[in-house]
């Protein structure tokens, strides 16, 4: 994987031509390799050459929005590392479009380039959204079944710094959940309905008035793509 590779990738996506199988697959089979060897929570260390680190929410198969977020803040590099936290897919219409420009970015910059499973990388989403017929029909069932094995190995959460927890859900029933606790859930699987694995991926509703930072024992603040519902009436912003 080079960057003239991957900046050939986005112009020959942004016309709508099609990846030839073969360096999808390639694509594919790599990133696969290295969610496996990562842990569920992904310790980030941010290099000092870096002044920033960016952190992207959804983007749902908009893949022009993607082009215009590199275009305002910069393309993935070893000095301006991204993290993709979650919901990769479904809904727009070029959802393969987007994961494979972020899986080859992985591929390109394994250590600073990171991606977070979001609820939406799971089969019955996938189903119900659109992302296993896009599949389908721009490649084979073959893919999409590759797929799903890459979104099983997604880690869950990232913390940059040991300062800054980055999941896509939100925060846990009860307080005092230490980060270690997180390292040791068995990822390699759709999501359950319910425990620690469903927590990180959606959003769970907390009573009125608990701080959402006290979820988290250790931690100094956490990032999280909505927040629980409904709002706390104190958060601690310090």
């Amino acid at each position: 994987m080079a960057v003239e590779f991957m900046t050939g990738l986005l112009d020959w996506l942004k016309e709508e031509k099609k990846l030839h199988r073969k360096y999808a697959y390639k694509i594919l089979l790599r990133s696969k390799e290295i969610f496996e060897a990562q842990p569920s929570l992904v310790a980030v260390s941010i290099p000092d050459s870096s002044d920033r680190f960016t952190v992207c929410g959804d983007i749902h198969g908009q893949f022009y929005d993607l082009l215009n977020i590199f275009t305002l803040n910069g393309l993935p590099s070893q000095d301006n590392p991204y993290l993709f936290n979650g919901d990769f897919v479904d809904r727009g219409s070029f959802s393969v479009e987007v994961i494979l420009s972020l899986l080859g970015f992985k591929v390109l910059y394994p250590d600073h380039f990171f991606m977070s499973r979001g609820n939406h990388e799971s089969i019955n989403m996938n189903q119900m959204y659109g992302f296993e017929g896009e599949v389908r029909a721009k490649y084979s069932q073959q893919m999409w079944d590759l797929f799903t094995e890459i979104f099983n190995w997604l880690p869950l959460a990232h913390l940059l710094q040991s300062r800054v927890l980055v999941t896509h859900g939100g925060l846990f029933s009860r307080d005092g959940v230490k980060v270690s606790e997180l390292v040791d859930i068995d990822r390699n699987r759709q999501p359950p309905e319910e425990g620690w694995y469903s927590t990180v991926l959606r959003p769970l509703r907390r009573k009125v008035g608990t701080p959402l930072y006290s979820a988290l024992s250790g931690g100094r603040l956490v990032l999280q793509r909505t927040p629980p519902s409904p709002l706390p009436t104190a958060v601690d912003h310090s």
